[in-house]
């Protein structure tokens, strides 16, 4: 079946248990770019968490929001050295391997000339196939990014887990990552939001499909 790659927010979302409300963005349409989508993220991208009559943007701000909002759901490590290492985890998946993958998928956003863009997603398969097994390396020994805790760190992870296999990487061969992998499948959470999407891309190209944005808490 056809299924939209799990995003890390909407897995944290549902870990949370809060109310909130979906809007779907379809980026292959373009509404990304839409004068209304840009009214909402005027860098026209996804995710986006409108709350309290504001809207935040960028995963890390996104996911740390979310932690630090219910702090009783513990999704930050304990301790402000700890805290500090969690945030640096993600931030170096957003500014690093979420951006290399970009020039896997779109390498027409980083060269004009279409005559480079295979040079360009072969390198950048590489670079993120070398990330990859660096999150592999981060899990070896232990239950999740953090240690014994489950994060924000984990689900944003899983995201890439997911792309991987997507481009059809050697996800096998990493043998940390796949037990991870295993492990965030198990989560109600996660189980509910792969449900949600699956049902509601059936039919539907999942690559180039529907995307959610804008979640808010009712």
């Amino acid at each position: 079946m056809a299924r939209r790659i799990l995003d890390g927010p909407h897995i944290v979302l549902e870990e949370i248990g809060a109310p909130y409300e979906r809007q779907l963005v379809n980026l292959a349409q373009g509404e990304h770019k839409s004068d209304a989508y840009l009214k909402i993220n005027p860098h026209g991208k996804v995710p986006a968490l409108a709350v309290d009559g504001m809207v935040l943007t960028e995963n890390v701000a996104i996911l740390t929001y979310l932690a630090r909002r219910f702090p009783e759901k513990r999704l930050l490590p304990d301790g402000i050295v700890e805290e500090a290492r969690c945030l640096s985890t993600m931030a170096w998946f957003a500014s690093a391997v979420h951006t290399t993958f970009a020039h896997v998928i779109r390498p027409e956003r980083f060269a004009t000339d279409s005559a480079a863009h295979v040079n360009l997603k072969e390198t950048a398969r590489d670079i993120f196939w070398d990330n990859c097994k660096e999150i592999n390396r981060l899990l070896d020994g232990k239950s999740w990014i953090m240690g014994a805790h489950y994060t924000v760190c984990d689900p944003y992870a899983f995201f890439f887990y997911d792309l991987g296999t997507r481009i059809k990487l050697p996800m096998h061969e990493l043998a940390a990552y796949v037990a991870f992998s295993t492990r965030m499948l198990e989560r109600p959470a996660v189980c509910k939001v792969r449900a949600l999407e699956e049902d509601i891309l059936k039919g539907s190209n999942a690559w180039h499909g529907q995307y959610y944005a804008q979640p808010r808490r009712a």
